[in-house]
């Protein structure tokens, strides 16, 4: 078994032997594709999404050299018809980018160092094979094929690690009187050269790359339009086969007997094409192993990359990102972005990326984009204190005294810190109806989401209250219910509020609940404040 070409299963093994949640139905989705025109496969996810893990399935799946029936014994895979068909029947080149750009000593050759080493490890496994000199690892497979009639599956883990280590404007050394190609540059013409020449169908069964980023674009085209691409934003057919479901998320919260309700809290919020709910599969897996649900994003994402992008100086992109971090859904238009983390043209370019990178959640149905879970958030909310915002920073200070006041019931500081984010967001929304208010009310309470769950028109009783916040475990705090009203008084909002029987609804979540009535007037251009506790009666 060789480093780049059939590798063998032991990879896998160590994958299965411990606990795995099953998603070999993979398989039979990629077999669908071998030697079609869609043979080639690109999946992007955002980081710890399972994307590796899914190619080194694949990688003990078709590789020829070992014996992988025992690993699938029982899962999804084996129960497919296409199962047995090609199982073990190809000679897999795998290649892991990020092994080759972590590596400085070969500075500007690191693409040819792919090529050379791949290609004497092909070379060593067929010997009587012929080879031309000076033949690139295009030639020496094209060789192989040609005198065996062997058929390569090539994986390729990270693809996009030299995109983003390696952006256009950085020059490779050659000569002065030349503009040299960039290491981009050469490593996109290998791409093509491997998968876009006459001889590629013949050679290659199929092609599968993972990444964060679909495959760049040239202008308006992709650099490789001949791959079928699966992304976050566009997954097609195989948006449950990365990250987990909600049913596999409730198999494993009742295993380790812990809170699905808390899980969902922390890691889901993903909408990934036709499958509404998603969650981060390696911090579930964080969270259940330490019997604590808290961000494990940090040790995975790009922090330093967000914090850069969310400070780009586009219009609408501060207000757009203070509404998310509220809960709002905001607008995106995903088709213009090139898939380089480095050319970055506009606001939407900016919420299209930090969808790549998982920072956001997109909904395909609404064309928004929108913070997935209190995971994200927290590291978000990481990013902005990092940035230059001072105003943003006031506010989420702000926001903690508000809450603060809230639970103290002193209504004069509450109407008196409302209407001050009502003052400071007035580019954001203005006051039209109760639905704005309840939008300036949202990003007043930013900061309580460190502590509440917070629902928008939440069905409670005999109808909605506008705002209920619910403590998140080990927060020995009240739940709040606030309505809102426009032109009517904080009075008459308490009043509904007791009418629609909302307390009754939400007693099971804490033993204390404030009830929050918040009024807006049009004239006076004034805020009011009544808060009212209610004491569960315990049984």
């Amino acid at each position: 078994m060789g480093t780049y070409l059939n590798k063998g299963n032991s990879a896998f093994r160590d994958i299965v032997t411990h606990e795995y949640v099953d998603k070999s139905a993979l398989i039979p989705k990629i077999n669908a594709t071998l030697n079609s025109e869609s043979r080639y496969s690109c999946v992007t996810r955002c980081r710890r999404f399972g994307k590796s893990m899914a190619a080194k399935m694949l990688c003990a799946y078709y590789d020829k050299s070992c014996d992988s029936r025992e690993l699938f014994v029982g899962l999804d895979a084996e129960k497919d018809k296409s199962f047995e068909l090609y199982l073990n029947k190809y000679s897999v080149i795998y290649l892991d980018v990020t092994s080759f750009v972590a590596r400085p000593e070969l500075g500007n050759n690191i693409v040819r160092a792919i090529q050379k080493t791949i290609s004497e490890e092909v070379k060593d496994a067929f010997p009587d094979v012929k080879y031309k000199d000076g033949s690139d690892l295009m030639d020496v497979l094209s060789a192989v094929h040609n005198a065996t009639g062997e058929k390569f599956f090539f994986i390729i883990d990270e693809w996009d690690a030299i995109c983003r280590e390696f952006p256009a404007r950085q020059k490779m050394k050659g000569d002065p009187n030349t503009v040299p190609p960039t290491i981009l540059d050469e490593y996109v013409m290998l791409l093509r050269r491997l998968f876009k020449t006459q001889d590629s169908d013949e050679v290659f069964a199929g092609a599968y790359l993972t990444g964060i980023l679909p495959i760049k674009k040239y202008n308006t085209e992709s650099a490789l339009n001949n791959f079928e691409e699966y992304s976050m934003i566009s997954p097609a057919n195989l948006a449950p086969c990365y990250g987990f479901t909600e049913k596999e998320v409730m198999l494993l919260a009742e295993q380790y007997n812990v809170s699905m309700e808390e899980l969902k809290q922390w890691y889901d919020g993903y909408r990934i094409g036709k499958e509404k709910s998603i969650y981060n599969p390696y911090s579930v897996m964080k969270a259940l192993k330490r019997d604590d649900c808290k961000s494990y994003w940090a040790t995975t994402g790009a922090y330093d990359s967000v914090k850069t992008y969310i400070q780009m100086n586009y219009d609408g992109l501060k207000d757009d990102i203070i509404k998310m971090l509220s809960g709002e859904h905001i607008p995106v238009n995903t088709t213009a972005f090139q898939n380089d983390m480095h050319i970055i043209n506009s606001r939407n370019d900016v919420l299209t990326v930090l969808i790549h990178l998982g920072y956001l959640a997109y909904d395909r149905e609404t064309n928004k984009c929108y913070i997935p879970n209190k995971e994200v958030a927290d590291e978000m909310n990481n990013a902005v204190g990092a940035t230059s915002w001072s105003k943003l920073i006031e506010a989420l200070n702000a926001s903690q005294t508000l809450l603060e006041s809230t639970v103290a019931g002193n209504e004069q500081a509450v109407a008196s810190g409302i209407e001050q984010a009502h003052d400071e967001n007035t580019s954001i929304l203005a006051y039209n109806d109760e639905n704005s208010l309840a939008c300036v009310l949202s990003i007043a309470y930013i900061w309580a989401r460190n502590e509440y769950v917070i629902h928008r028109e939440y069905a409670t009783g005999k109808g909605y209250a506008d705002l209920v916040m619910i403590p998140r475990r080990n927060v020995n705090k009240p739940a709040l219910v606030i309505e809102l009203k426009f032109n009517h008084s904080a009075d008459t909002a308490i009043d509904q509020i007791k009418r629609r029987e909302y307390p009754a609804k939400i007693a099971e979540y804490t033993g204390d609940i404030l009830l929050v009535g918040v009024s807006y007037n049009r004239d006076t251009k004034t805020h009011s404040c009544k808060i009212e506790s209610v004491m569960r009666v315990k049984e």
